[in-house]
């Protein structure tokens, strides 16, 4: 984990720089914060054209009742890239072009994907959950120091009182 840090946080700054400085002293200093705003703007509008498309690509699937096929991978890769292209910096807006064009994201997709499966299967993989929100317990609404794969069975039930209310939306379809 500490190479990831050092490399995130000291040599990519350091190539940026570089970079924006040999890239300043060839088309001069405006041209050059010009291009930084140009690709943070392009990159936000890009970020969220792509980010409502997967949603929306989610949320038709899932009305069908199959799974999506950009799955989560494919949603957390687009935030990378918008982040990444917002950010100033030449090697991060290729890198985060990279991430939003669906073509090469879906190959970085199945790699990481790849990675993942290997990883639980070998074990390796660990997850780490906090407790946060506005809900008592641990992770998922189970009691303080229960795990939250005990079935939910065992768990208490939770009783509801008169006035207790729940938002939902219901759809009708008509049955032609």
């Amino acid at each position: 984990m500490f190479k990831y840090l050092l490399l995130a946080f000291t040599v990519v700054p350091f190539i940026e720089l570089y970079l924006l400085l040999a890239i300043g002293r060839e088309v001069g200093f405006w041209p050059t914060v010009g291009g930084v705003l140009f690709t943070g703007l392009v990159g936000a509008w890009l970020a969220k054209k792509e980010g409502l498309r997967v949603l929306r690509r989610w949320q038709e699937s899932l009305a069908q009742g199959r799974m999506p096929e950009e799955g989560l991978v494919g949603g957390v890769l687009v935030l990378v890239g918008g982040v990444l292209l917002v950010s100033p910096g030449v090697l991060t807006d290729v890198v985060g072009l990279f991430l939003l064009f669906p073509p090469t994201r879906k190959l970085v997709a199945a790699v990481v994907r790849r990675r993942l499966e290997r990883r639980m299967a070998a074990g390796t993989l660990r997850v780490t959950t906090f407790q946060s929100g506005p809900f008592p317990g641990g992770p998922f609404g189970a009691p303080s120091g229960e795990q939250p794969h005990v079935p939910r069975a065992s768990r208490p039930r939770i009783e509801r009182k008169p006035g207790d209310e729940a938002d939902a939306e219901f759809t009708e379809e008509d049955g032609r």
